[in-house]
């Protein structure tokens, strides 16, 4: 896995400084501690940080072609990288390595911008083309690799992460509202957003031309649900193993320690099984284990490991919030508040111990339906069918919005969420699981910052996807917009940014596109099948692993964040929430909402995580970045 950097001008001419690109490589090097290396010429530059799996001796970039004519730096692993050498040799094109960068460039000089659909894995890419004079960037297909960058008119500058386009020095910070917004909305900042004006993210499964006409963005793949497909059990269940087999076995190749995490849920377990019957020697997992019961995987995966046979490692953690929140927020670059990226901080660390990289069992929720919201809302599709229409939009959707909220009252007569749920439409029904409505987000916000928003709505994105599948029913409908927002930015950044934070590669081959596809051809009633969640995914790795892992109850992945709140974290907490006004949040609402969860009035943890990681990312940032490089050398080291 590796960190980019560079800067394009379309003045073709101008001289670009070396310290600058190397101060924006040092930001990265905890994406690629192993090797750096650079390129310059009049009006470009590029920029690598290394961290070595493949072609170990001679994949150093960036790297070009046998005339100079094409350059490459690239995040990733593009694991077909065999099968399109072969057609490439057959093509008459000469190899000098045997990396799958390499490869890429060849591909490029046969199919220009075409040859980014060719590609199986995950990846980042800037292609500096000189005879087109162009700057080619691309993305892989959900996001799992980040690409950042920043266009004035006349200059363009890119990297693996913020930190690094910022390092620039003269990129202005100016906040886009909208994007904090949506922080607040859905805990990240969607794509193609960034949280300044000035910075945007190349979207997943686009790639991005920049030249002297200006910049403009294509799409090159996206995931379809409308081929449904009629197969008996037997044969879906065939079909969802040889696929996984293939995913897996690409992702095996590696010069370098490999491994997998394992939770004991179905979807890692099914990754550690598959490789096990692909690998001579043991797998090797890990596990993190924590002290609270609620949050503790290590009895499921121990189980599993046993089954498998696996070279198993427990690591038992008592997660240190107030290290741990510096260090995510320097990492996550942007606001970020899914409390999950602690434990996936930890169990990469432990992993990094062994390892070099790791498979991971991300994507199966969203291709199967496994998470408990998508059998939730089902079931209120069910409760809103049993009232016409005109009865739910003139009764009940009006009560769901007066109806007082009455939370200290006895359950009985805490009817409000339940008339909005009848009351509602099946999209607006499911936006509540998944995001904060406007009306709240203003809420959290000043009043100054919510003028300025005027209508803005965080959940018309949301809507945008849902209405953009081409899906035959519902649940394949939210499972689209899932896969284009949560998966992408939520998950993926999650899985980036704390795995590159202790340079692990991390692969995830339930995201592999090929996967994705043919569960997307699945009807949607096998899926959610009677009320049971992934149901034609545990059939097709039923004889793979032991019964308690396919039968057991989905077990989110996270930390006591409300008991922090009231212990260990309390003081650092109030401090950073409540020191002075920053103008952007509503500060008697968020000190109601503090006095409330301190005297458990009500659990508040997860708006107070959103704020407080809110305000620790401004401390960290807002503040300015000319220590950037040292301060990452810095936490790279005390992480290595």
């Amino acid at each position: 896995m590796c960190g980019i950097c560079g800067i394009f001008e379309s003045d073709q001419k101008a001289h670009i400084a070396r310290e600058t690109v190397e101060r924006m490589n040092g930001t990265l090097t905890h994406r690629g501690p192993d090797d750096d290396g650079y390129h310059f010429e009049p009006g470009v530059a590029l920029g690598h940080r290394r961290l070595s799996i493949i072609d170990i001796g001679a994949g150093s970039q960036p790297m070009t072609n046998e005339d100079g004519s094409v350059w490459i730096v690239f995040n990733g692993e593009i694991y077909n990288f065999p099968e399109l050498r072969a057609f490439l040799i057959s093509k008459g094109h000469q190899f000098r390595t045997h990396s799958d960068t390499e490869t890429i460039i060849h591909l490029y000089e046969e199919l220009g911008t075409e040859c980014f659909g060719r590609l199986r894995g995950m990846f980042a890419i800037a292609l500096w083309d000189r005879k087109q004079r162009r700057l080619v960037l691309a993305r892989d297909r959900v996001g799992k690799k980040p690409l950042y960058y920043s266009w004035n008119g006349k200059r363009l500058v890119f990297g693996s992460e913020l930190k690094a386009v910022m390092a620039v020095g003269d990129i202005d910070r100016t906040l886009d509202l909208t994007a904090v917004a949506d922080y607040f909305s859905q805990l990240c900042v969607p794509n193609p957003k960034s949280i300044y004006e000035s910075v945007r993210k190349v979207r997943p499964a686009h790639y991005l031309v920049a030249s002297a006409n200006g910049i403009e963005e294509k799409e090159y793949w996206d995931l379809s649900f409308a081929g449904w497909e009629q197969h008996q059990e037997k044969e879906w269940c065939e079909q969802i193993r040889g696929t996984l087999s293939e995913a897996v076995k690409g992702r095996l190749l590696s010069e370098v320690p490999l491994g997998s995490f394992l939770s004991g849920g179905i979807d890692s377990s099914a990754v550690v099984a598959t490789m096990s019957r692909l690998m001579e020697q043991p797998v090797k997992t890990c596990t993190v284990g924590f002290a609270e019961e609620e949050f503790n995987e290590l009895p499921y995966a121990h189980e599993v490991a046993a089954y498998l046979h696996t070279d198993h490692r427990e690591v038992m953690v008592r997660p240190k919030a107030m290290e741990i929140v510096n260090r995510l927020a320097w990492h996550f670059d942007e606001p970020f508040a899914d409390s999950s990226a602690i434990p996936t901080y930890y169990v990469a660390k432990a992993a990094r111990e062994s390892v070099t990289v790791a498979l991971t069992g991300d994507g199966g929720d969203e291709s199967f339906a496994g998470y408990r919201r998508y059998r939730d809302d089902a079931e209120e599709n069910r409760l809103r069918g049993y009232f016409p229409t005109w009865m739910r939009r003139r009764v009940f959707e009006p009560l769901g919005r007066w109806y007082p909220s009455l939370e200290r009252a006895p359950r009985i007569v805490r009817g409000k969420s339940t008339l909005q749920i009848i009351g509602g439409e099946p999209l607006e029904g499911y936006l509540r699981h998944v995001s904060a409505p406007a009306k709240t987000v203003r809420s959290i916000l000043s009043g100054d910052v919510s003028r300025q928003l005027g209508d803005y709505d965080a959940r018309e994105r949301l809507r945008d996807y849902y209405r953009r599948s081409d899906a035959p029913d519902h649940l394949s409908r939210i499972q689209y917009l899932d896969i284009k927002t949560y998966l992408t930015d939520d998950i993926c950044t999650k899985v980036d940014r704390a795995s590159m934070a202790v340079s692990l590669e991390v692969r995830s081959p339930l995201l592999d596109h090929q996967f994705m596809e043919l569960a997307a051809r699945i009807p949607s009633q096998l899926k959610l099948h009677e009320g049971t969640t992934k149901y034609i995914f545990k059939e097709a790795v039923r004889e793979m692993l032991p019964k308690r892992a396919l039968s057991r109850r989905k077990q989110g992945f996270g930390v006591p964040i409300g008991e922090w709140f009231r212990g260990e974290m309390k003081e650092m907490a109030h401090a950073t929430l409540f020191d002075g006004p920053d103008g952007i949040l509503n500060e008697s609402y968020l000190r109601r909402a503090w006095d409330r969860h301190q005297a458990k009035v009500r659990d508040l943890s997860g708006f107070l995580w959103s704020a407080f990681m809110f305000r620790l990312w401004q401390k960290t940032f807002q503040t300015g970045i000319s220590d950037a490089a040292e301060k990452n050398r810095l936490l790279a080291g005390v992480q290595r």
